[in-house]
């Protein structure tokens, strides 16, 4: 080979060599970036919409059927009257329109308390501000707990007693906004009227009934039968995301009772005072939550207040520790802290720690001598409600299960 063929030789690979680069950028090879986009545009035409598993599926059903109305047939846990133990119940939801409902319902407890109602709710009145409900029903309860009056009593000191109870109701709750066409602001009022009749019977039970150990002239009320006419009157302020669930927001109010005895006998008035607030930690997978309530009454002149119609503390929505009904008095007080955890959508589960104690004067109510319980407890749940409550709780007195079919606070 030449020396002038060697030198076209080389000319013609090194102009090869430079050129292939180009030729494969723009022909064959594409760059990584290319790839991941053609990769990306080729997953993308594959994509489906998720499909639940066979328990998900079950969950979303069960948190439409509980809370949403989406069927006519419903279970009722609300227990006729709180101490009844476990609640069976069924009740049958009407479409009036496209938001109202009517719902008859009924529930009982193996101990003999029955509950029996209708109520028609419009939540959705004057632009969704304002929300109506009309209420009839009757109930009645067999062996209701009475310990005697005060914080000190024990209990050895046990009697039961009965009652029925007819009753009516309408009340409105409104929530103004913050302008007249602007969304709901947190201000909320609550207004109410019901006429409802407490017939005391005898109480039934391993205790003995409330009227062999007490007699009207030592309690107030004991086989009496008043009619009252029972205005209310509330206003708060309201910014947790719904009453019935909530991981954030807090609610605070005054609320005015006024109970008229038709006889003149029995009336009274009561004021109540609550404070609710919660606080999200770690994006809300932890809360920790506080409720204070107090409860005081004025006896009207010449007329006495019957002992079930007390404030009380005990139960399974105050001090879980004690039984139902277990302190009873002219005042409450009532603190409660929980550190709820978040474990899925649909359960959380809370630590929990209540103090509270009745008192016969407006200076009793203070902190000293509370009666306080601490346990756990687990809540189903759903957006905006609270359908199954469980709570295991331990004070001095022993150890207390409550069922719920809502958010303790």
């Amino acid at each position: 080979m030449t020396d002038r063929t060697a030198r076209t030789l080389l000319v013609t690979v090194l102009a090869a060599l430079v050129a292939a680069p180009a030729a494969a950028q723009g022909t064959e090879a594409p760059t990584r970036t290319a790839q991941i986009e053609q990769a990306q545009a080729e997953k993308a035409g594959q994509l489906k919409p998720p499909v639940p598993n066979a328990a998900e599926k079950y969950l979303n059903w069960a948190e439409d059927y509980l809370q949403y109305g989406g069927v006519t047939w419903h279970p009722y846990f609300k227990s006729p009257y709180s101490g009844g133990g476990f609640v069976i119940g069924a009740g049958y939801l009407k479409r009036v329109g496209s938001y109202n409902v009517l719902d008859t319902r009924g529930s009982f407890t193996f101990s003999g308390y029955k509950r029996i109602e209708s109520e028609f709710t419009a939540p959705m009145l004057y632009r969704r501000r304002v929300a109506l409900s009309v209420l009839g029903g009757w109930r009645t309860a067999t062996e209701v707990a009475f310990y005697g009056v005060g914080s000190q009593t024990t209990t050895d000191a046990k009697t039961n007693y009965g009652f029925e109870q007819p009753y009516a109701a309408v009340t409105i709750a409104a929530r103004p906004g913050r302008g007249l066409f602007s969304q709901r602001g947190p201000v909320v009022m609550h207004g109410g009227l019901e006429i409802s009749q407490w017939k005391q019977k005898p109480g039934s039970g391993s205790s003995p009934s409330i009227e062999t150990v007490h007699s009207p002239d030592t309690l107030p009320g004991v086989g009496a039968s008043p009619t009252y006419v029972h205005t209310q009157g509330m206003i708060g302020f309201d910014w947790r995301p719904a009453p019935g669930y909530a991981r954030r927001g807090g609610f605070y109010s005054v609320t005015v009772h006024d109970f008229s005895d038709t006889d003149d006998a029995f009336g009274f008035g009561r004021i109540d005072y609550d404070a609710v607030q919660h606080v999200p930690i770690l994006r809300e997978a932890w809360v920790l939550s506080f409720h204070g309530r107090v409860e005081t009454t004025t006896e009207k002149p010449n007329q006495q207040i019957p002992f079930f119609m007390l404030p009380n503390n005990g139960g399974g929505s105050d001090l879980r520790g004690f039984p139902s009904w277990r302190f009873r008095d002219r005042h409450s007080l009532l603190l409660q802290a929980e550190w709820r955890v978040i474990v899925n959508r649909f359960i959380d589960m809370a630590v929990f720690y209540d103090a509270g104690k009745v008192a016969a004067t407006h200076g009793g109510i203070n902190l000293k001598d509370l009666h306080t319980d601490g346990g756990i407890g687990f809540r189903m749940h759903g957006l905006v409600a609270t359908p199954l409550r469980i709570d295991f709780a331990k004070s001095r007195e022993g150890f207390q299960i409550a069922f719920g079919s809502s958010a303790v606070f």
